[in-house]
């Protein structure tokens, strides 16, 4: 009598390809501690034996293993078509060769600001650069955020020591 081997599905092959599996090493569910309400300790898994980090959802690991080896020859085609001119081709090579831009780093000559003083002659410098076409309004409004948020540090840093001025001056008439 023939032993009856157990049909082995696609989805099964992957999972078996270089440990992919989504199952976590212990498959028995490991009971945590709870405060006395019943709940969870904060900052402490509910399911310490769920989804191992790292691990791919397994249409990610099915599409992987039948693109394999076609990689190649499927990107020499999307290339070609994008180089005869099909739209959706050639954006899908831009956004896939160029990266998205990201913020670039401004270049101004800003005064010193030493007193809550200062920032009027800092925030002019801004306003000079874009109106110059140096930096875009956009970058302006973020340096002038950085000078805002420099501002409040000198205001409390200011207030703390007059603050602890006065502490002291008080507890001397004391």
């Amino acid at each position: 009598m023939e032993r009856d081997e157990p049909k082995m599905t696609e989805n099964a092959k992957v999972e078996l390809v270089e440990g992919n599996s989504p199952e976590p090493d212990n498959l028995l569910q490991k009971q945590v501690e709870r405060t006395p309400e019943g709940r969870f300790v904060k900052g402490q898994s509910g399911n310490p034996a769920g989804r191992v980090a790292g691990c791919r959802n397994k249409a990610t690991r099915i599409a992987e293993a039948l693109l394999d080896g076609d990689v190649e020859a499927l990107t020499r085609k999307a290339v070609s078509l994008a180089l005869d001119g099909d739209p959706a081709a050639m954006r899908l090579c831009f956004e896939r060769i160029i990266a998205p831009r990201r913020a670039r780093p401004v270049h101004l000559d800003l005064p010193p600001i030493a007193e809550p003083a200062d920032i009027a002659a800092a925030m002019a410098a801004i306003t000079a650069a874009v109106a110059e076409g140096a930096i875009t309004p956009a970058e302006g409004a973020e340096v002038g955020m950085v000078v805002e948020t420099y501002l409040r540090a000198l205001e409390a840093s200011d207030f703390d020591r007059r603050l602890k001025a006065l502490e002291a001056a008080n507890a001397a008439v004391s």
